[in-house]
């Protein structure tokens, strides 16, 4: 099986999607009307926010995904081997249509529609041995993950998320799967739903007591987290911005929380740190192609709550 050419310092496996956005939006499509939108955008989704985000912020990343064989799968391809994505160990699957949603950004949140079909490979099947990464990045899905249970002990650490459907579908199957994980990554409706309660604060107290760093964000409102590595507890206010379309913003959050682990930051910072990189992402369209690179974290340093940002 091929290996990247070299270590990266993030590994990462999970759905891939082509993302095509519509923002400016008055309001949602009614049956038989037309709706104009003030912005449109594509790029790489899914997991892709995390690889880009993370790349952008100078983490070498390695990508094990599905790709499909279809032009949207060679414009995926093409645009993150352009942000400088390894993706050796993802494969092209003939007849297989890339997953593709379209994003509709309006009243300050987004409505999504997709069409696709599972790929015909697992992770499992895409991964015999992952590369010795620092950390991994991947989806938690019903069906547990052998690789994930190899990075563990490997000491790398993995960091998980997993969706609303999920939580719904599978709590019980997910939940299961945290003991080989370093983190748990949730907004706090799906903290609510993975944990049976009806406040986001008990809901991170749960987590906590599966999974060594329990990380809830709460959209606008900031995120929260428990360090249980360091004894550490952090949450820190969200960054006001005006919001453009808000897709993929969790998974950018994620890659930057990533990074700043990586970095060795204490863990309000770390917090501070994706919290205002998810922000910065919302002023455009799309997740991937939204996340942002130093030069758009350069004016925060002179503010009191970034000047532990380091210089690109």
């Amino acid at each position: 099986m091929a290996t990247p050419a070299a270590v990266p310092d993030v590994f990462l496996s999970g759905l891939l999607f082509y993302d095509i956005g519509f923002a400016g939006l008055p309001a949602a499509p009614a049956a038989g009307t037309e709706v104009w939108a003030g912005e449109r955008g594509t790029s790489p989704g899914g997991i892709a926010n995390f690889a880009v985000a993370l790349a952008r912020l100078g983490s070498s990343t390695s990508l094990a995904a599905a790709i499909g064989d279809d032009v949207t799968g060679d414009l995926c391809r093409r645009e993150l081997e352009g942000e400088g994505v390894d993706l050796t160990l993802s494969r092209r699957i003939p007849d297989w249509p890339m997953p593709l949603t379209v994003s509709l950004a309006y009243d300050g949140d987004r409505a999504l529609i997709t069409h696709g079909t599972t790929p015909p490979l697992s992770p499992d099947d895409l991964i015999d041995t992952p590369p010795p990464a620092r950390a991994a990045v991947t989806h938690l899905a019903a069906r547990p993950q052998a690789w994930i249970g190899k990075a563990a002990a490997q000491e790398t650490l993995v960091f998980a998320a997993a969706g609303w459907e999920e939580a719904e579908k599978h709590r019980a199957a997910i939940l299961a799967q945290l003991p080989d994980c370093h983190a748990f990554l949730t907004n706090d409706r799906e903290a609510m739903a993975y944990t049976a309660t009806g406040d986001p604060v008990a809901a991170l107290g749960k987590l906590a007591d599966l999974v060594p760093l329990a990380v809830v964000t709460c959209g606008a409102d900031g995120a929260m987290a428990i360090d249980g590595t360091t004894g550490e507890s952090a949450a820190v206010p969200g960054v006001e911005v005006d919001a453009v379309d808000t897709t993929g913003a969790g998974d950018v959050f994620g890659g930057a929380l990533v990074h700043a682990t990586l970095a060795g930051l204490p863990l309000a910072d770390r917090l501070r740190f994706a919290t205002l990189v998810a922000a910065l992402s919302v002023r455009r369209i799309g997740g991937a192609a939204s996340a942002p690179r130093w030069s758009d974290l350069e004016p925060w340093r002179r503010f009191e709550n970034y000047a532990f940002l380091p210089h690109s």
